[in-house]
């Protein structure tokens, strides 16, 4: 093999070896996890472990919450409301209290409308995930690791 050919054979095997959408399905098949699968495309990967996650944002609960609802989801609405509300004042701060009334319903629109969703003051799955984005960028839980 010429001087030419191997270093481009070297170059290739060093280089041109990523994950593929169709490779790392065949080696899933194959029975192999998925930190194995990314070992094998990646050599000097390096799995990194938090010891503890704090203010995680919770998931949506699977229903629209709107006036009259009560509960622990409620009073997630409203602390997120209020902390992000320190950053964008045009958001009025309400109670914590975990009933959702008229002045959680007001806020929930005002939110709705300066991130360009529809307000209708109901938190549904988008609004819902908005707030948890919006709650994640204010706080910057996800730059705490």
């Amino acid at each position: 093999m010429n001087f030419a050919i191997a270093k481009l054979y070297l170059f290739r095997r060093t280089y041109l070896l990523w994950m593929t959408q169709w490779g790392s399905e065949k080696l899933g098949r194959d029975g192999l996890s998925a930190e194995e699968i990314l070992r094998y495309f990646y050599k000097n990967i390096e799995f990194k472990e938090a010891k503890a996650v704090y203010g995680n944002p919770e998931s949506f609960p699977g229903y629209s919450i709107k006036i009259g609802n009560e509960g622990a989801a409620v009073r997630t609405i409203q602390e997120q409301l209020n902390r992000i509300s320190q950053s964008y004042p045009l958001i009025p701060k309400v109670p914590s209290n975990g009933v959702f009334g008229e002045k959680t319903e007001e806020a929930i629109k005002v939110f709705q409308k300066v991130f360009y969703l529809a307000p209708d003051g109901v938190v549904g799955k988008a609004t819902w995930y908005k707030l948890s984005e919006i709650y994640v960028a204010v706080t910057q839980i996800a730059s705490l690791m």
